[in-house]
């Protein structure tokens, strides 16, 4: 538990914005296969910790990663494309929920506006909540337009406007940034839902609180976010969505 957690369980979000893989759909490891068979196909083998390094990192970047770290620059764009058929094809064919996932947003929905911020292509993302049965309860799906370098800390939204914004991928704070705006809350008033490192930094850096989902991080990991569980089924999270979270507005009824 991260050691500000009392501070997020006695607080109401406007909104709350879910990371995809990981958090709601259970595709970490189908990334971690599909890196394993996309490397095979070039018969390379996968550098050691590269699956925790690749954690949370856009396709494109984790492509060209995968060629700079097995000496093949010239293969990143090969290694991309084969990274995501794999993908897709591994989500198709067994697409899981993670623990809690669906009873947690089943709960949130109606509430207060639901999105998804996600470094996958919007297809991908689009596809993964509706055969998980989640898709109808978010009101937007913000994934990135661009793919640049490193993000330098302290770096806001890229320029234009909401319609026709450049989205960078996380670490960069955009997809929180514009997945806020389009809730219609400010940033410190919405909540991110995170399990990699690379997302938290992403909400932080937009301003959101977070809460972290999965296995146990280091410490240092932890206090980055704002309550740390390992399971959306946590009855500590479902109690503070009850209790913080307020039901939808009562419908107007008629009187004599």
């Amino acid at each position: 538990m991260a050691a500000r957690s009392h501070s997020l369980l006695g607080w109401s979000p406007e909104a709350v914005v879910f990371d995809c893989d990981g958090t709601l759909v259970d595709s970490e490891r189908h990334w971690q296969d599909a890196r394993n068979r996309a490397f095979r196909d070039f018969g390379l083998l996968p550098p050691p910790g590269f699956a925790e390094r690749a954690k949370g990192v856009h396709y494109v970047d984790c492509g060209r990663l995968m060629a700079e770290e097995t000496n093949k620059p010239d293969l990143a764009d090969d290694l991309t494309a084969a990274l995501l058929d794999h993908f897709r094809t591994l989500v198709a064919e067994d697409p899981v929920t993670m623990p809690g996932a669906v009873d947690f947003v089943r709960l949130l929905s109606g509430r207060l506006p639901l999105a998804v911020a996600s470094n996958c292509p919007e297809e991908v993302v689009e596809e993964s909540l509706g055969r998980a049965g989640l898709r109808r309860h978010f009101l937007h799906v913000v994934v990135p337009t661009k793919t640049p370098g490193p993000a330098p800390a302290g770096e806001g939204p890229a320029g234009g406007d909401a319609g026709r914004r450049v989205v960078r991928p996380k670490p960069w704070p955009d997809v929180y940034a514009t997945a806020a705006q389009l809730c219609g809350v400010p940033p410190a008033s919405a909540l991110a839902v995170e399990d990699s490192m690379a997302g938290v930094e992403s909400a932080r850096r937009a301003g959101l609180r977070v809460l972290g989902v999965g296995p146990a991080p280091s410490r240092e990991d932890a206090d980055r976010t704002d309550l740390w569980v390992t399971a959306l089924h946590s009855e500590e999270v479902l109690g503070w969505a009850r209790d913080q979270v307020p039901g939808p507005a009562p419908r107007g009824g008629g009187g004599g």
